[in-house]
């Protein structure tokens, strides 16, 4: 209206009322007050759409104009709606004039909620109570996941209500502290000078319960949290009470001896860990298996990441888990190019998709590596925008937000609700016109290469399990390869029990294992062969 010229936002919003079942008109730009009121009288539209973006005052001038000409001509009942800038929506909201102001920081769900005439109180309803729903619901549009906790259980829990008010998240990870991470069910064995160290000092089912309270607002997020370091069962049975657990994440070799985070020895951990997927099978939850990032996050070279990812879906389908987290970390091992990420995380899916049938289905989540961002925060956000882009050629169905501070920072509340606005952009722009990476012969070669080279290594598990009806699934093969040096990390160096032998190198922005001797990058079927050849000279 006025002498506003912008009419591209009016133009899509009508094209998105078309979608409804609306027929619309459009009268074009700087419409005259008169006129608009000459074409309600003349169409008797249901809806009357008017927008403007130049100045706020100028706009206050012309809704007083507007209300004038509507009572002179008897349509002070005519619905109408306004879309513009943000400070002209907050004007318009003021004037009692418009149903409705959008100000464009709605959702296209919203959008499509108010033209089907959904009110607030029934808008409550449709949020999807469990994670397959809410994917469902929201495909190709990926959920947005993100971890949270502070220091305190008051600041965490103000958190909470603040982010779910929000309603840019789907689901809110809650992240305990380590000392709840390994000693909740033991607290006498609690450091109390390190309460909040890594997250929230949950210290009862109580607490848990109160979080989920908190959340019951906004757009209701799922819950999920932390297996725990330790007593892994309980967490389990303990999280579903409490949070509704919207899925499990279980490592399969972690959280043990292996990173430190318990004093569990390996093939107890793997073990326990077995165990909870059976669990969270039996009560038909969803599992994630964070297993093939905590390699890569040690410098393991990308066959081998991939083989893990194999192994850790295989043996959560092999303790009868149905819907499966497939979690593609990004940016790590550091100094990964973009085209190198893409070729392992689609030989880690090629792999994984060969476990699907009926009875096990695989769902995509992506997310950036934390250590990749920069203390340094507008850097971060370009870091956070860049690799949710790059992971969108995934087709991902859940998209695990990491908040820019965290190169800093355990993240506030309003940081976690700008990182995930940034995603939402990025989302909106690339969703459904990315380039094809997928035709791209660099990417293809390399991850033909990795499929092949991770088959070599699932499969010299049954040299150490010769005896063994499945060596890919036993806790004992398992650890013995770590042991022996098949699964190895240059960071296991100097750590008892451990291997530490492999030197691993970034080369043309992928990560190899290295022939000591040359300096150069050296396959599986060569590394693997020496391994076992000491191994067989150790015998004799």
């Amino acid at each position: 209206m006025g002498t506003c010229v912008h009419v591209g936002g009016l133009y899509h919003f009508l094209k998105i009322a078309e979608t409804e079942g609306f027929y619309s008109i459009l009268l074009g730009p700087a419409v005259p007050i008169n006129r608009i009121v000459d074409a309600i009288l003349r169409e008797k539209p249901e809806i009357t759409a008017i927008s403007y973006r130049l100045t706020p005052e100028i706009a206050s001038t012309l809704f007083e104009e507007l209300a004038k000409a509507l009572k002179a001509n008897n349509l002070t009942k005519s619905r109408l709606i306004f879309g513009g800038t943000p400070p002209v929506a907050a004007l318009a909201r003021k004037c009692n004039l418009f149903e409705r102001s959008f100000d464009g920081s709605e959702s296209l769900s919203e959008i499509h909620s108010f033209l089907r005439g959904t009110s607030a109180d029934s808008a409550k309803k449709k949020y999807a109570s469990d994670l397959i729903s809410r994917i469902r619901e929201n495909y190709p549009y990926p959920i947005l996941r993100h971890h949270f906790g502070r220091p305190t259980m008051e600041e965490t829990l103000k958190g909470i209500k603040e982010i779910a008010l929000s309603g840019v998240l789907d689901v809110i990870s809650i992240g305990p502290d380590q000392n709840a991470q390994e000693h909740f069910f033991r607290p006498d064995e609690m450091h109390h000078n390190q309460t909040g160290a890594g997250g929230v000092p949950v210290r009862s089912s109580k607490d848990m319960a109160a979080l989920y309270e908190a959340s019951r607002c906004g757009n209701y997020p799922l819950m999920r949290c932390y297996a725990g370091t330790r007593d892994l069962l309980k967490w389990a049975e303990m999280s579903v009470k409490t949070i509704h657990n919207a899925w499990g994440a279980i490592p399969l070799c972690w959280y043990s001896r292996l990173d430190g985070r318990s004093n569990r020895s390996l093939e107890d951990a793997i073990t326990e860990n077995q165990r909870v997927m059976a669990w969270y099978s039996r009560h038909n939850i969803p599992v994630e298996v964070n297993e093939s990032h905590q390699w890569s996050l040690r410098d393991a070279h990308d066959s081998l990441a991939v083989a893990m990812a194999y192994l850790a879906a295989y043996n959560a389908k092999k303790m009868g888990v149905r819907n499966y987290i497939a979690q593609f970390m990004f940016n790590t091992p550091p100094g990964t190019n973009p085209s190198m990420d893409l070729a392992k995380m689609a030989a880690k899916l090629e792999l994984i998709c060969e476990l699907e049938d009926d009875s096990f289905t695989v769902f995509r989540e992506v997310r950036a590596g934390i250590a990749h961002f920069s203390p340094m925060p507008f850097i971060a956000k370009g870091q956070l925008a860049a690799s949710a882009m790059i992971s969108l050629s995934m087709k991902p169905h859940i998209l695990h937000v990491v908040g820019f501070s965290e190169g800093d920072h355990a993240t506030f509340p309003g940081e976690l609700i700008e990182s995930c606005q940034i995603v939402h952009g990025v989302i909106r722009n690339s969703l459904n016109g990315l380039p094809d990476v997928w035709s791209d012969d660099n990417i293809l070669s390399r991850k033909s290469e990795l499929v092949y080279e991770a088959k070599v290594l699932i499969e010299s598990l049954n040299y150490l399990g010769a005896d063994c009806d499945d060596p890919k699934a036993e806790p004992y093969i398992i650890a013995k390869a770590i042991k022996e040096g098949f699964l190895d990390t240059p960071h296991f160096k100097g750590v008892p029990h451990l291997c530490g032998d492999i030197i691993t190198g970034l080369l043309n922005g992928a990560w190899y294992a290295i022939n000591p001797s040359t300096g150069e990058s050296i396959d599986e079927e060569s590394r693997l062969s020496g391994i076992i050849n000491r191994l067989s000279n150790n015998n004799l």
